[in-house]
């Protein structure tokens, strides 16, 4: 295939995958979800699970084989930019503020639903078809315990915005913890990468890498990118050379971090974090964000869905194992931080809230698991069973949210359950 056919073939690409793409999202904007749940299902819809099985020709010409690699790029792109959106909106003080419950509910919502992963991956292990062959049980363990233990913090930030919540104890908490957990989850996928060769040298250089990075970015970038900040105060605007400063500054993180060992992503997350709010992060956000989550998050869902395949669960046992799946991703999440709010003196409603919203796995869970795929962790049935499991907890979020918060509103409007933070 020619360099020109293959670029002629990526618009034609483009171009449905955003029509799909915006189509879902619209019907599922039509029953209260969130645009990015039906661009979620647009990855299966154009794959080989629908498109391929009713119609496997056109589905071949139109997303052949080689062309994956150009969709994969580009859906790196988008990832590294998104999650550089979603440091930009990370606000660290809500950890000191909800220190105590927060932590109570993260923790919960790490520790059990890790310790029921481990469980499965150690059932799973035993059996063939899961997991690479040059994976061990510690890989596997540390692996689907972050997949269970992960929270779709940008997906909490879009239904607790939608809700209007986001200045309330409620919306806050649930954010902290959320924010929490996913850090959580990547520090332990981090250590499963670097240590997945079985040299400690690279598992070291991982972690090192990291530390390394964080360091720059606390004690170097985040000056320079104040003094950034500060001038496009003064100036009364963001220059094009100050965008692209910032962007390079990505794009190099990104770099640095997949270098070592631990990924594009959590360097520009950590960019993001650690960016001073002011008028550069509200541009840098005004100007990034349509075009990544509009134009590029996209083609990474479809990518994960060309590699997500239905008929591999083609007997009764992994449609067991599927439904285990979900049962302890629920069970381990939701209960445990239900459990932990109310504990730590929430209301009932307001615990089952939190619960209700910690137990969505969102586009954080697909970026882990296609992490697992690309590194031969997990096989593409054990693939698919946790995007069908990300794909059917983050459906359940918002409506559970909305009969939660309604019935919560109806029964104690003066109970002060979801209080304004002053």
């Amino acid at each position: 295939m020619s360099d020109t056919h293959v670029a002629a073939l990526f618009f034609l690409q483009l171009a449905v995958i955003l029509i799909v793409c915006r189509g879902l999202g619209w019907l599922a904007a039509t029953v209260k979800q969130p645009q990015v749940v039906g661009e979620m299902v647009a990855g299966f819809v154009l794959g080989p699970s629908l498109f391929g099985w009713l119609l496997p020709t056109w589905q071949l010409q139109l997303f052949p084989p080689e062309s994956f690699r150009i969709l994969f790029v580009v859906s790196q792109l988008g990832l590294v930019l998104f999650m550089f959106c979603v440091g930009l909106e990370f606000r660290p003080e809500l950890l000191l503020k909800h220190g105590r419950r927060a932590a109570a509910v993260s923790s919960a919502g790490i520790v059990v639903p890790f310790v029921l992963g481990a469980f499965l991956a150690t059932v799973l292990f035993r059996t063939p078809g899961f997991f690479g062959d040059d994976v061990r049980l510690f890989h596997a363990v540390l692996f689907v315990g972050a997949a269970m233990a992960i929270t779709a913090f940008p997906m909490l930030a879009r239904i607790i915005h939608e809700r209007g919540i986001a200045g309330t104890d409620l919306g806050a908490l649930t954010l902290a913890a959320g924010a929490t957990d996913d850090a959580a989850a990547w520090i332990i996928l981090a250590v499963v990468i670097g240590s997945l060769t079985g040299s400690q040298l690279v598992a070291i250089g991982a972690a090192g890498g990291g530390i390394l990075y964080v360091a720059v970015v606390i004690f170097v970038a985040r000056p320079l990118l104040r003094r950034l900040n500060d001038a496009a105060e003064r100036h009364g605007g963001v220059s094009p050379w100050m965008l692209a400063t910032v962007l390079a500054a990505v794009a190099f993180g990104g770099w640095f971090t997949d270098t070592v060992g631990i990924y594009a992503v959590f360097g520009a997350f950590v960019l993001g974090a650690a960016m001073q709010r002011g008028l550069l992060s509200r541009e840098l956000r005004r100007v990034v964000e349509p075009v990544t989550t509009t134009l590029l998050v996209p083609l990474f869902f479809v990518y994960t869905g060309l590699n997500s395949r239905l008929n591999l669960l083609n007997s009764g046992w992994l449609w067991i194992v599927t439904l285990l799946v979900f049962v302890a991703a629920c069970a381990g999440k939701g209960i445990a931080c239900w459990a932990a709010a109310r504990a730590t003196g929430a209301g009932n409603r307001e615990a089952l809230g939190i619960a209700t919203l910690m137990n969505a796995r969102g586009m954080m869970e697909l970026i882990l698991v296609n992490i697992g795929l690309q590194h031969g962790l997990i096989t593409p049935t054990l693939f698919t069973i946790l995007v069908l499991m990300t794909i059917a907890t983050t459906l359940m979020a918002g409506p559970l949210f909305s009969l939660v918060y309604a019935s919560e509103a109806a029964h104690s409007p003066a109970e002060g359950a979801v209080q304004r933070i002053r």
